[in-house]
């Protein structure tokens, strides 16, 4: 059973401004939660195009999103392929970019790949250690923990798990993969419990919580993904579309941040040059200056809602 509980739905919806007659995209069909709130308030006229690299999610979705699948056009595919795939689509194009009214994107895993102990994503269940989004690609966590330098290791557990003790656990996973691979996540969690000071254990939730992250995003190449995948969704709205981001780690969002602004920023010339000669104008506004976070209400009934931030921006017109 594919359920998944949707983080900040009314807000990130709301936040798309979303047109009868427009085209959507949502990046992240996961549990089709976004999916379904915005097919529901299109008209016949509008389009909803729904990407996931999840077979089960896919075929979910089918199901959930039955009443409107006349406007829905569901892609399994990596949202990195955003624009290549959307032209598949047949939307409308201005000078070869798809145009549409509206993406959004809800990063990270969803709870159905957390929970199900096979998909190899969690610490809590012992299960073959695969943590691949789409079980159709190559590497796995199991090729990365018995297959890759210690300094790589350490390097991907102190970049995206920002883990303390990515060392101490990167020497002690090499060590272990000497005596035999290192075959499930009940092994490595163990392995990586037993490699963080004993004082260290007994704050900040599960030991493995960090270096379980950080090798679920280097097998995807999540952050890689959403940058690419972000530039990709600038280029593709319309002006007067927006974009609605959904993070829940911090370098999620710090991505999200940095592109934001860049687009947001007009002129580049030197701060001390008397007039502007560069010529740029601002491809975003931003519609929330600050993240939008969920209330005390929504993380009381869904715990894992307590780190989610969501940012809003609007293309706007060419510059003269």
């Amino acid at each position: 059973m594919f359920h998944h509980v949707t983080v900040l739905l009314e807000e990130a919806v709301d936040g798309l401004n979303v047109k009868p007659d427009g085209i959507y995209v949502d990046c992240t069909l996961g549990g089709a939660g976004h999916s379904e709130l915005i097919a529901s308030r299109l008209g016949e006229a509008g389009r909803l195009i729904a990407f996931d690299q999840d077979e089960s999610a896919i075929e979910h979705a089918r199901e959930r999103l039955a009443p409107y699948m006349d406007r829905v056009t569901l892609i399994r595919s990596n949202f990195r392929r955003l624009k290549e795939r959307l032209l598949e689509t047949g939307v409308p194009t201005h000078e070869g970019v798809p145009q549409v009214d509206g993406i959004l994107f809800d990063l990270g895993v969803s709870s159905p790949q957390l929970d199900e102990a096979e998909r190899g994503f969690g610490y809590r269940h012992d299960a073959p250690l695969d943590m691949r989004m789409d079980r159709a690609s190559g590497l796995t966590a199991a090729d990365i923990v018995n297959g890759w330098d210690e300094r790589e290791i350490a390097d991907i557990l102190d970049r995206y798990g920002e883990e303390r003790f990515a060392r101490r656990i990167a020497k002690a996973i090499v060590e272990a993969r000497k005596r035999r691979p290192i075959a499930t996540t009940g092994e490595l969690a163990e392995l990586v419990k037993e490699a963080i000071p004993a004082a260290a254990r007994r704050t900040g939730g599960h030991p493995a919580r960090r270096s379980f992250q950080a090798l679920r995003i280097a097998v995807n190449d999540e952050l890689g993904a959403e940058e690419d995948a972000l530039h990709q969704a600038v280029a593709c709205l319309k002006p007067g579309g927006r974009v609605a981001v959904i993070t829940f780690h911090s370098l999620e969002d710090r991505i999200c941040k940095q592109i934001f602004a860049k687009y947001v920023q007009s002129c580049t010339c030197p701060p001390d040059f008397p007039m502007c000669v560069c010529g740029a104008s601002s491809t975003l506004r931003l519609v929330n200056r600050k993240p939008i976070e969920p209330g005390a209400e929504e993380i009381a009934a869904n715990p894992r809602a307590r780190s989610a931030k969501l940012r809003i921006a609007e293309k706007l017109p060419p510059g003269p």
